[in-house]
């Protein structure tokens, strides 16, 4: 399977489809980059298209450390300096949002030409004056709460949680091949990354991020309001929100034709 190895000797999977400037794929927690099974066809008409499996998760190594968002954007940048990928577009979906909000702080713009953010909030905690989180883990007792369901029942725990990151059903046999995907992350990676993941706040550092970025927002998402990922697109300098109004947390799934017709039209915008 193609891989790259990171400079702390962890094996990154990634496949890789079509031709052109480079289009990278960062999926969410718990999931692999074959979540993107639906667009990889289409979009790799119009660009060089990697859908990457983050550590611990999918075809990639799950060693026993290393999982913390600016380890998965440290990651990222060996993923693009070993494939020599430059003025790259990068889509970051859930989770895969601050790996690429982690990966502009550290290292800039370098070989990054632009963003798509899908359905992500700044801040996954609650605060006194927050209140845009995340619907289940929003605090310390909820990250607790999740940690333990998914270390008690981890079949269980995916089965509730591909669903409700759904607003369609899906067919049995892709149902199948997704549970198949989420189940070779294995619960102390999905444990360790979530303890790191849920307690950042990026408000601080996204108006600073002056590079072009499209927010895709989803307003029947029962996990993330839809006015905190909103809240992303509103307070990047070049950044814009587009609304799904049939789609759940799995935007490129529910209403998959919307999703790469925008990310195409995105890819062509002049810069």
């Amino acid at each position: 399977m193609p891989h790259i190895v990171t400079n702390d000797g962890t094996q990154i999977h990634y496949e890789s489809h079509g031709h052109g400037r480079p289009l990278v794929l960062i999926h969410g927690w718990t999931f692999s980059g074959r979540f993107f099974h639906r667009n990889i066809a289409a979009l790799s008409e119009h660009a060089r298209v990697v859908a990457i499996d983050l550590r611990g998760h999918g075809r990639s190594d799950k060693p026993k450390h290393g999982y913390r968002i600016p380890r998965l954007a440290a990651d990222l940048h060996d993923v693009l300096r070993a494939l020599d990928l430059t003025d790259t577009t990068l889509l970051g979906w859930s989770l895969g949002c601050p790996v690429i909000w982690s990966y502009l702080e550290v290292f800039g713009r370098e070989r990054v030409r632009d963003a798509i953010f899908v359905q992500q909030t700044p801040r996954q905690y609650f605060s006194p004056e927050w209140k845009l989180g995340h619907a289940a883990c929003y605090d310390q007792a909820g990250l607790a709460i999740t940690q333990q369901q998914l270390t008690n029942d981890p079949a269980g725990f995916d089965r509730g949680n591909l669903a409700s990151c759904l607003a369609t059903d899906l067919p049995p046999e892709e149902e199948r091949m997704l549970l198949a995907e989420m189940a070779m992350s294995p619960s102390f990676a999905r444990a360790a990354l979530m303890a790191d993941h849920t307690v950042h706040d990026w408000r601080d550092l996204l108006p600073t991020l002056t590079l072009p970025a499209l927010m895709m927002v989803a307003r029947k998402d029962t996990i993330l309001t839809p006015e905190g990922p909103a809240w992303v697109g509103d307070h990047m300098p070049n950044g814009r929100n587009m609304f799904f109004d049939d789609s759940a947390h799995m935007v490129f799934i529910d209403e998959t034709e919307k999703f790469n017709r925008a990310v195409i039209d995105f890819l062509g915008e002049p810069r």
